[in-house]
């Protein structure tokens, strides 16, 4: 039912007004929309700090919740975000036919690493993810997690038609967890430390990157808005490299500001922020990330690995070049621009 809504809500801001007329491809319409998610991260002190704010005081920004990339990518469909943090699961369909969603990777927020696992719940008879054959698991379906969670099974020999995936939202993992309705879940943080409570992990994403199927979490920007606003842009992968360095240099500003919009004591937050690998920013336009304006960076190789993999899975039409996802990779004014 929430899905429901949430495609309606969607629906609705589309019909408000596309891109253009809410500021997306209009230079002259100063508004932006962002999308944030509920993780622990950069995005989340940029919030909380107002640091977009800040810089750009003729700007009308508006934060909206999502629960996962999959409703993400839905909105940029309908043309009513300029903005979002997002897996780069997600990415990697929206780049790929049928959905073909033009966003441009602009940051990268994070590497998942034990901020993202799969564990089985207590009582359910799983010591392994082998012996996950059989049971019922919960995950977002299209997030880096349930791409994690099928890398997972791949390299247990496992196939997805060996057990039940449920599509539910870290939200409703818990709760179905809560019932016993579940016996494992793949999901982050910070529905993921209450799963641990009464559960075992059996892989993280960190485990996974290392094995060759790494995650992100990366800023995306449509198009029609880096056209139109590219100071815009410029600021927020400002305020971005900025939240970086709060995390790096400040934890406990950085755990203060994570921790309200999470509802989480400091102490919590900061605990969750450890879990994350967090890019310096000078790392962000490096050869291994985002690149330069002459030399797009591996970013685009995982892009494209990651899609591959999608495709192999049957959860995307084709798979998209490496040429066409260099041109979705962001590098205007890198490194220069991040300060």
């Amino acid at each position: 039912m929430k899905k429901v809504v949430a495609l309606l809500s969607v629906l609705f801001l589309a019909a408000c007004g596309n891109g253009a007329a809410s500021g997306g491809g209009d230079a002259s319409k100063k508004s932006i929309r962002i999308a944030y998610q509920a993780f622990p991260s950069g995005d989340l002190i940029v919030k909380n700090q107002g640091l977009l704010e800040k810089a750009l005081p003729d700007y009308k920004i508006t934060w909206t919740k999502f629960d996962s990339g999959a409703s993400i990518n839905t909105a940029f469909v309908a043309k009513s975000l300029d903005i979002a943090a997002i897996g780069s699961s997600p990415v990697a369909r929206g780049l790929s036919a049928p959905l073909n969603i033009p966003y441009q990777v602009a940051f990268v927020l994070d590497v998942a690493g034990d901020n993202e696992a799969l564990v089985a719940r207590n009582g359910s008879g799983v010591t392994d993810i082998a012996s996950l054959k059989g049971k019922k698991v919960g995950t977002p379906f299209a997030s880096t997690a349930h791409y994690s969670l099928l890398a997972a099974l791949n390299q247990a020999g496992l196939k997805e038609s060996d057990l039940t995936i449920v599509d539910l939202e870290p939200q409703d993992i818990q709760a179905a967890w809560t019932r016993g309705d579940l016996d494992a879940a793949y999901t982050w943080l910070p529905s993921l430390d209450e799963l641990k409570k009464t559960g075992k992990v059996l892989i993280s994403s960190r485990q996974l990157a290392t094995a060759g199927k790494p995650t992100l979490d990366l800023g995306v920007v449509s198009t029609a808005f880096a056209d139109a606003h590219p100071e815009a842009v410029d600021a927020w992968r400002k305020a971005e490299a900025q939240a970086l360095d709060v995390i790096a240099n400040d934890p406990a500003a950085a755990s203060k500001a994570v921790g309200a919009e999470l509802n989480l004591s400091a102490d919590d937050a900061l605990n969750q922020l450890k879990q994350g690998v967090f890019l310096k920013p000078a790392d962000i336009s490096s050869a291994e990330w985002l690149g330069t304006e002459n030399n797009v960076g591996k970013l685009a190789d995982n892009l494209v690995s990651a899609a591959e993999f999608l495709k192999s899975q049957q959860k995307i039409d084709a798979v998209p070049t490496l040429d066409a996802v260099k041109k979705s990779v962001y590098v205007k004014g890198l490194p220069s621009v991040l300060g």
